[in-house]
């Protein structure tokens, strides 16, 4: 698929371990950025914390971007939404 970029992972609503396996595929040849709306940052912060502390030993953040997304909802009006993008960075070989 063009375009698609294999270095993201979507955090939702899904248990955090299935997130933290999807980021090791990753993290094992570049690092990953974890990427989160709303409810979800606080899942995100712990799939990060998870893969740092018991999965990736050596690993680092790298840059963290925090941003508010305004979404149209389904009657015209605007919402805005807190956001996290958290680079992880693997260790050096």
């Amino acid at each position: 698929m063009p375009g698609k970029d294999d270095t993201k992972v979507f955090i939702g609503g899904k248990k955090s371990m299935s997130y933290v396996m999807a980021a090791m595929v990753v993290l094992n040849e570049k690092p990953v950025k974890l990427l989160a709306r709303g409810r979800s940052i606080s899942r995100a912060v712990d799939v990060a914390e998870i893969l740092l502390n018991k999965f990736v030993k050596g690993a680092k953040y790298g840059e963290i971007k925090i941003d508010t997304e305004t979404l149209t909802n389904s009657d015209g009006t605007n919402t805005n939404v807190s956001a996290i993008e958290i680079e992880i960075v693997p260790p050096k070989k």
